[in-house]
């Protein structure tokens, strides 16, 4: 139980030291689905990406998105846009 408490205490400890991350190299910014929608709708045009499991964007994804797993997205950097807009979902 001593020894529990002392990892624990450790880890917290640790976790709290940690240095913050980076900021991103680009402007990051939330939107709400409504406000991609009324993007689509207007014509804008947007780069989306859908960063789950295959399986769920064969399941279902928001119509012109492209697949690109959340674990591949290092690896495939250079297809993602630096000039336009790019939605992550």
């Amino acid at each position: 139980m001593r020894q529990t408490v002392g990892a624990v205490l450790a880890l917290a400890v640790l976790l709290l030291g940690a240095a913050p991350a980076a900021p991103p190299d680009y402007p990051v910014r939330y939107i709400h689905l409504d406000e991609l929608k009324a993007l689509l709708d207007r014509g804008d045009r947007v780069d989306i990406f859908d960063v789950r499991p295959w399986a769920s964007y064969v399941h279902a994804h928001i119509k012109g998105a492209r697949s690109m797993p959340i674990a591949s997205v290092a690896a495939r950097a250079t297809e993602i846009s630096r000039t336009g807009l790019v939605v992550f979902y």
